[in-house]
């Protein structure tokens, strides 16, 4: 455990937690599996090649795959278009723009195997957010989806005195249902395009994914120089410009190199053991562009010849039905928005899939009223872990068949967490400091910005911004976020604490927790709270607070609303919350 990054000084720092670790865990990691992205696909593809690598599930059952051969073959093929059609030297950006399907990990490999550097970007940015991203990464080839054509043409519109000053970048448009057997992609194909109208005419220079494959492969029918792309590349070299979520306003570029991700791959399976392996077919609802699902559903799961299952678009949450009834579904990953709101489906409730064997929450805090009724109704209890994008993701995981509800677990192997005060001075257990912690899974910095990576970095460690408590046996519980936190009367009150009441009263669907002014006290509760009983008033919620919270904690205000903002992947965005000028207003006292 001091082989990455451990200063002589903390040699022997107590770490309780590696007692919690299957017995060969250590050894597992005691090398790098592989060296870079690009030589996964490959090892899979020799070790089980006509084992299904990955499903995708349409809303109304149809479905395509590809085995672990299939996209080693097709992600040689783009290498090859990359490199010798579009002439991309190594390390140019390739950004990808499309939503959980087949194409994705062929992309992604491609991109890795021509040793490139992956731009995730989220589909369902707007053009403007879109046009930030592409002027910050600069990326040479944008692979999107045809369905949001219009946004893309806008986007490279946008802010042509920056996107203009090199070679316009190369669009290679794909569509939803793409490398499907022909019948379904046809009949797909046709229902977007004349029924539904929603694949808008794209009024700009782009090829199709298929031809760009076609391309490649005539490339390697002359000279395969698949396996030569990536000479000369290290493991530190950048894989990918992981975008995190801006709550600044500003989004970054967290720098994620092979060996992160490699590495933090290969930490999740080797403290998961036997629980992710070739036997395992896990449900993709979150996407594949956010790093919990990038590494854990895509990376760790295909190291392990285990079947990925995605979904392209989880919202409403029917879309999942299919897969659920039909793909033997063992794993599953989600944010506890995702497992609430299956709980609140009627026929999730009544027929959960028979098959599922593990559930495992991360992106937010997961709630124990939640993880209560999930285990009531799958008898399978939710696995709580935590990471950041800055960390690859996972730095904790709560052990397999031993975890503790209400915590983020333990740190996964080769990782070292400490709770620091402001002065960066290590907290006595049991009392709450800020979480830092560091790794072969932290990040190298931030794209292009040395200013926002100084304020994170202390040596190899990295502040994460959350407020944390560790106990004996080295687990670790999350309080807030430091900036969610509320200060009322110089008293500390942090929003999960009462989210988590919340989420118990009977007639809560969700809720969340923000501070607003308030005179002398300096700031107040307020909670926005979306109702599954509309008889349910603010003076019940805050006689439900009393019962279980101090004074000071509980809700001065109550506001009631329809839903509440959400990021892509379902975390309710309680900056939005602060950010309305309307949530201001304390409407019910």
């Amino acid at each position: 455990m001091t082989g990455d990054g451990a200063t002589d000084g903390e040699i022997g720092r107590d770490r309780p937690w590696t007692a919690h670790y299957p017995p060969d865990a250590l050894t597992e990691l005691a090398a790098t599996p592989y060296r870079l992205l690009g030589d996964i696909a490959r090892d899979r593809a020799r070790q089980t090649p006509w084992r299904i690598a990955v499903t995708c599930v349409m809303p109304n059952g149809m479905a395509g795959s590809l085995s672990f051969a299939a996209v080693d073959r097709l992600s040689d093929a783009f290498a090859a278009y990359l490199r010798e059609d579009l002439k991309l030297p190594a390390g140019e950006r390739v950004a990808i723009q499309i939503p959980n399907g087949l194409a994705y990990p062929v992309v992604a490999f491609g991109v890795f195997k021509a040793g490139c550097i992956l731009v995730n970007v989220n589909p369902l940015y707007t053009s403007g957010e879109m046009a930030k991203i592409f002027a910050d990464a600069e990326p040479a080839v944008l692979v999107v989806i045809d369905m949001f054509a219009d946004k893309v043409a806008a986007a490279l519109a946008e802010r042509p005195a920056v996107l203009a000053e090199g070679p316009r970048p190369q669009v290679v448009l794909t569509s939803a249902a793409e490398l499907f057997p022909a019948w379904p992609r046809t009949v797909i194909g046709l229902v977007q395009t004349y029924v539904r109208r929603q694949i808008p005419p794209a009024r700009f220079a782009h090829v199709r994914l298929a031809a760009a494959l076609r391309a490649g492969r005539r490339h390697m029918l002359r000279r395969d120089r698949s396996a030569a792309y990536a000479e000369g590349i290290e493991p530190n070299a950048v894989a990918c410009l992981q975008y995190t979520g801006g709550t600044t306003g500003v989004s970054k570029g967290a720098m994620l190199t092979h060996r992160n991700l490699v590495m933090n791959a290969a930490q999740t399976t080797a403290f998961a053991g036997a629980h992710i392996s070739s036997e395992e077919t896990i449900l993709t609802a979150l996407p594949l562009y956010h790093i919990f699902a990038f590494t854990v559903n895509f990376l760790a799961f295909y190291m392990r010849s285990g079947r990925s299952v995605l979904i392209p678009n989880p919202r409403p949450l029917t879309n999942l039905r299919k897969a659920l009834e039909g793909q033997g579904i063992t794993f599953i990953t989600g944010v506890n928005t995702l497992f609430n709101g299956l709980l609140n489906e009627d026929w999730f409730r009544e027929a959960p899939p028979p098959t599922l064997r593990l559930s495992v929450a991360g992106g937010m805090a997961l709630q124990a009223a939640v993880a209560q009724r999930w285990a009531e109704v799958t008898r399978r209890p939710i696995i709580e872990g935590y990471g950041l994008t800055e960390t690859s993701p996972v730095l904790t995981f709560n052990p397999f068949g031993a975890g503790r509800i209400g915590t983020i677990g333990v740190p996964i192997p080769l990782t070292e967490l400490k709770c620091v005060d402001d002065a960066f001075n290590e907290v006595p257990r049991g009392e709450p400091g800020e979480l830092a912690a560091r790794g072969p899974q932290v990040m190298a910095g931030y794209w292009r910005r040395r200013d926002e990576t100084a304020l994170v970095m202390r040596g190899d460690w990295l502040l994460t911004g959350d407020i944390a408590i560790e106990d004996e046996a080295g687990f670790f519980r999350l309080v807030d976020r430091r900036k969610d936190m509320i200060l009322v009367s110089g008293f500390n009150v942090y929003p999960n604490e009462i989210e988590d009441v919340l989420a118990k009263l009977p007639g809560v669907k969700e809720a969340a927790v923000v501070g607003v002014p308030d005179g002398a006290a300096g700031e107040a509760p307020k909670a926005f709270v979306v109702r599954s009983d509309p008889a349910l008033t603010a003076e019940a919620v805050r006689a439900h607070c009393k019962q279980h919270l101090t004074g000071y904690k509980v809700p001065k205000h109550v506001e009631f609303r329809d839903e509440l903002p959400k990021s892509n992947v379902g975390k309710i965005l309680r900056r939005e919350l602060r950010a309305d000028p309307s949530s201001q207003v304390a409407a019910i006292p």
